[in-house]
């Protein structure tokens, strides 16, 4: 990992979706070690950092791609953007679709057109597996997400574009939104609440943000892996409950969780990580162990839980 990023210091990074969960500590590893960084947010942003650029703007909007790409000459990009929500409401069609498939789409094409050394693109573990086209996506967001990436291999196979999907499995830790449910169950205990959850039976290949960003900065390294997809998980199955369990124990063990509160989500998967692939092609695996990243996060969420103004 310090390889790649010391070889990244010397190249134009551009990261879009900067301001989320991934591209913020993305963001902030890639600053630490020195890399000249241009983040790109739909919101405003400033910083004081020399070697960070913030640009406004949104990737739907193919102009100001171009002119992004003219302006910057990025190196190495990755594409994190887009909304996120497994919610299967038919208002997430559009928005998903657009924010999703269509600055997808436009990367692309800009990147085709102007070229750049890797693109790293987030695929998801919500996505139908490849070669199995009898499973219905389960979600807009799902579809939006399986669609970005067939385009992304065709343009890895029609244009040489060098692109290389990496799929994280359920990521958590510092800074996540509060309402994923790692971060929702540690508030609701820090403030004396029991959590409401569904039946917490669906098993969970879970990952710690640090070793998601490991897996990403690899994923830019490699020669000839573009078009390839690499799982970034822990390569086991941990049930909900079991995490819920191991939160109550390092907050508050006098509260229970109100399992069976929500309704489930239908068709939501049970996929476990390619972890071996990935070792094999990347040299990537997992360092920090379930446990460990939950007391990382505790610890992270009981020192900010004032200025974070979370409600449940």
């Amino acid at each position: 990992m310090v390889n790649s990023v010391e070889k990244l210091s010397a190249q134009t990074i551009l990261i879009t979706g900067a301001s989320g969960f991934l591209g913020s500590h993305l963001v902030r590893h890639l600053c630490h070690n020195g890399a000249e960084v241009h983040a790109v947010s739909r919101s405003f942003h400033t910083s004081d950092i020399s070697c960070l650029r913030w640009w406004r703007g949104d990737m739907e909007d193919i102009k100001f791609v171009q002119n992004l790409f003219h302006s910057i000459k990025p190196d190495v990009i990755f594409h994190l953007s887009g909304l996120v929500t497994a919610v299967p409401n038919l208002e997430f069609i559009l928005p998903t679709f657009h924010s999703l498939l269509t600055s997808t789409i436009n990367l692309l094409t800009v990147a085709a057109e102007i070229g750049c050394s890797r693109i790293v693109l987030i695929a998801s573990l919500e996505e139908p597996e490849q070669g199995r086209p009898e499973v219905v996506p389960s979600s807009p967001y799902a579809i939006a997400k399986f669609a970005s990436s067939t385009y992304a291999r065709m343009f890895h196979r029609l244009y040489q574009t060098p692109v290389v999907l990496v799929r994280p499995f359920m990521t958590y830790g510092p800074g996540q939104n509060v309402y994923k449910i790692v971060p929702s169950v540690i508030l609701s205990l820090l403030q004396g609440q029991a959590p409401k959850l569904s039946s917490g039976k669906r098993q969970v290949d879970w990952i710690y943000i640090d070793d998601v960003i490991a897996g990403l900065l690899a994923a830019t390294q490699v020669p000839s892996i573009e078009g390839c997809t690499f799982d970034l998980g822990s390569g086991e199955l941990v049930p909900i409950h079991a995490v819920v369990s191991e939160l109550v124990n390092l907050v508050n063990p006098q509260i229970q969780p109100l399992f069976g509160a929500l309704p489930e989500r239908p068709m939501e998967r049970i996929r476990v990580a390619d972890t071996a692939y990935t070792y094999d092609k990347l040299g990537w695996q997992p360092s920090i162990p379930l446990k460990k990243g939950l007391e990382l996060t505790v610890n992270w969420y009981t020192k900010h839980q004032k200025k974070i103004g979370y409600t449940s």
